[in-house]
């Protein structure tokens, strides 16, 4: 377990004020002059060394991104853009973040624009997240008014500028192009890659997009040093991690520990254990709804980590852990996850579009046991139609989860669903014969 002295999030639980001066006291804002004037070389290569991959989901090394950026500054300024639109269901880190510990974030902001060449950062936020937005924005209000950012920001020479965007509420809009389209002002629909942000992003010009929480560890890394940080946790997958457990859980909560946690610790020993006991438990889904549900034969073994996870076809995705006891109608779980994906596709690429509905509706009438069992590997074969056939991730984000429940409980599915239509088809009788006009006495096949 992860001790007291190595935690960055100190104010996770709001027990020692958000305001500047309270940040102050724990760390924030302090050598932040220094840092920046050991240039962007060093950031970088510190960063590289720290091996710290993006918390947003995907898990790009952060250092390498940031290498991507142009190193010279043309006719094009360079923009920072901050993913705050954190829409992922069983997730809500980057909240507490914003609300308790918004000068991590910003003080991360500064240093990660100074990196990147970039002179202005917009944080897109979630809208629902109206109140937390506003916390940051008296975070951002006391950080101008002790000229840590703006003007010559912290005494670097750097002029660095800060504004906040308010989402509409499509999880869409957490995908980084589809964020650039919607900050843009226009409709928020991925776009195609290449190019990639880094490139052409914002209004055409070089982009660096990153999570809320990878940028607020950034001075801490720095501070500490990248040593300090790739000790925790296990190779490849270093340092810490927020993880919100949910679901049938005694204690839910928003917990900071060390990467490659057992998830049986981490569930008994923050979140007060399954309802039920252990032995009550029927799956968890590790990362965020996106990813792939496990077994609690699983569950019994596995480690909190990106390559620990991927190994069992899953993935960490957003750490948002989801706790389903046996109390719970799996095949209900995953309909009403797939609902939820087939409301928000974006409507741009017809696998996606046609497909998440498809999903949807199927696993209602498996859920009902109305389906019959060759349908059970045609939402197999509709998964695979969609995975790796669309623009972004979206596609994959919905399907995955429903094949994680068929590779895992694909017996209970087939055990509730044995409908037989009602007249059994004779398949010496031509296809195209409507077979129940057969049962007619005056029915005729022709030859």
């Amino acid at each position: 377990m992860l001790e007291d002295k190595d935690r960055i999030f100190q104010n996770l639980y709001n027990d020692l004020g958000e305001d500047v001066e309270s940040s102050k006291k724990r760390g924030d804002w302090k050598d932040t002059n220094e840092i920046i004037l050991k240039g962007r070389d060093w950031i970088i290569n510190e960063i590289k060394s720290s091996e710290l991959r993006g918390r947003g989901g995907a898990g790009f090394p952060t250092g390498l991104k940031w290498s991507f950026a142009p190193k010279e500054v043309g006719s094009r300024p360079h923009y920072l853009v901050i993913n705050a639109d954190e829409s992922e269901p069983g997730t809500c880190k980057d909240r507490d973040i914003l609300r308790f510990e918004p000068h991590k974030l910003i003080e991360g902001c500064l240093i990660a624009a100074y990196t990147v060449n970039a002179h202005v950062c917009y944080i897109y936020i979630r809208g629902e997240y109206y109140n937390e937005g506003q916390k940051l924005q008296k975070a951002i209000d006391e950080a101008y008014s002790q000229k840590l950012i703006g003007k010559n920001a912290s005494n670097t020479g750097w002029d660095f500028d800060i504004y906040i965007h308010y989402g509409a509420g499509a999880y869409i809009c957490g995908e980084e192009t589809a964020l650039l389209e919607s900050l843009e002002g226009k409709k928020g629909q991925p776009r195609l890659k290449p190019p990639f942000p880094a490139l052409i992003g914002l209004y055409g010009c070089p982009t660096i997009i990153n999570n809320v929480e990878t940028i607020a560890v950034v001075p801490t890394i720095l501070k500490r040093g990248a040593k300090w940080f790739s000790s925790l946790g296990k190779p490849k997958n270093t340092g810490t991690k927020i993880f919100c457990i949910s679901g049938n859980v005694n204690r839910p909560c928003n917990v900071e520990e060390e990467m490659g946690i057992p998830l049986k610790e981490l569930i008994e020993k923050h979140a007060g254990g399954v309802i039920g006991g252990w032995e009550n438990l029927k799956a968890i889904i590790p990362g965020g709804s996106s990813m792939p549900m496990l077994p609690k034969e699983i569950c019994e073994t596995i480690k909190m980590d990106f390559d620990s996870l991927v190994e069992q076809k899953s993935g960490l995705g957003t750490a948002g852990i989801v706790v389903i006891n046996k109390d719970q109608d799996i095949i209900q779980c995953m309909a009403r996850i797939a609902r939820f994906y087939k409301h928000e596709s974006c409507g741009q690429c017809t696998p996606c579009r046609e497909g998440s509905g498809w999903m949807w509706r199927m696993l209602e009438r498996m859920a009902k046991g109305e389906a019959s069992r060759e349908e059970v590997d045609m939402l197999m074969d509709v998964t695979k139609q969609i995975e790796g056939h669309t623009i972004c991730a979206f596609g994959e984000g919905s399907s995955w989860p429903v094949q994680g429940l068929l590779r895992h409980f694909k017996k209970e599915i087939v055990k509730r669903n044995n409908f037989n239509p009602l007249v059994n088809k004779d398949n010496k009788i031509p296809y195209l014969v409507d077979q129940h006009l057969l049962e007619n006495d005056n029915a005729e096949i022709k030859s």
